[in-house]
């Protein structure tokens, strides 16, 4: 599987999906910034606000020849949100406007106009593998327990956007009432057939499915899972209690989580994860109820990087930089 290519520099318009929940109400106008530096740059940006229209048109320049990139102008659950919209293939770019932006964060990505604009104009593609929930899609990682509770309950009460303190009173309440449910991962080891059967099973009070190596507040569960082998990290632990939770969260914090006992990661094309009452989250955005049904979309993911990036990461390094028609 080709992993990096580039657009095709005929293909020059630009749409820019502006979530208006997304962060503060004053970053909103670097969406604006970044047409302007666009169209400067003779590119053909345009602002949509709404998704639907945002994935009619991405289809109609695709087919076109004309669509150079999708910007997802939020946070991840906007890139989320996009990418599973448009078609796979699509050329997508993160404008970093959210709480967390890990996706962006990952691919060092400022929300700074100018360094955007230049990476559209170079058109570097690099291509990652994406997970399947339940038919929804996720480019970070789906966790199901106590960290999904705490989403559930933020978004069952969000009104207009979201900032770091608006976290203190979910899991305040989640603190007080999360009752640590059995959760139990069926899945196929990483060497069975995509449609293999679910032979193993591992019970669990906390699992996070990793499929690119960032999560909330700087920690990584799986510091080694990679978005390009085609497989997911399936991490879970044994205990729970709020005091097993900070244990763990030291552990993780430390990065010795991965030499506790209660501590199990295996990997995996495809698993189901079931519970008699509990929720999971995609990307920091709620998901819904267990089961889920899990499977490793491999190269369903296209996002625009810098050539730096690309380098660092060893894309240059062990194939000729060379444009590829988009």
């Amino acid at each position: 599987m080709t992993t990096l290519g580039r657009i095709d520099d005929d293909a020059r318009c630009v749409l820019i999906c502006a979530n208006p929940r997304a962060g503060a109400q004053n970053r909103q106008a670097i969406a604006q910034q970044l047409a302007d530096e666009l169209s400067a740059s003779d590119f053909e940006p345009s602002i949509l606000h709404d998704i639907e229209a945002v994935a009619e048109e991405a289809r109609r320049l695709s087919a076109a020849g004309q669509l150079r990139a999708v910007v997802a102008a939020g946070g991840d659950g906007t890139i989320r949100l996009v990418a599973e919209r448009t078609a796979p293939g699509t050329p997508l770019l993160i404008l970093p406007l959210g709480t967390e932006n890990l996706l962006a964060r990952y691919l060092e990505l400022s929300s700074d106009p100018v360094q955007l604009a230049r990476i559209v104009s170079d058109g570097w593609t690099a291509v990652f593998d994406a997970g399947n929930a339940n038919g929804r899609l996720f480019t970070l990682m789906a966790g199901c327990g106590f960290d999904a509770d705490v989403v559930r309950r933020l978004h069952s009460s969000r009104q207009g956007n979201i900032h770091h303190l608006s976290y203190a009173k979910p899991i305040l309440d989640a603190i007080r009432t999360y009752d640590y449910p059995e959760l139990r991962v069926h899945y196929a080891p990483a060497d069975a057939a995509m449609g293999a059967e679910l032979t193993h099973e591992i019970a669990a009070r906390w699992v996070f499915v990793v499929n690119l190596p960032r999560y909330a507040g700087g920690l990584s569960f799986s510091p080694q899972a990679s978005g390009t082998d085609g497989l997911l990290d399936v991490c879970t632990f044994k205990d729970g209690s709020l005091w097993s939770g900070l244990l763990y969260l030291g552990g993780v914090m430390l990065g010795q989580h991965e030499t506790m006992q209660d501590f199990t990661r295996v990997q995996a094309r495809r698993l189901r994860i079931e519970a008699a009452s509990a929720a999971y989250q995609l990307d920091g955005d709620p998901g819904g109820e267990l089961p889920v049904e899990i499977s490793v979309l491999p190269g369903r993911l296209r996002l625009l990087v810098s050539r730096a990036w690309a380098e660092r990461n060893g894309f240059g390094d062990n194939q000729e930089l060379k444009g590829v028609d988009s």
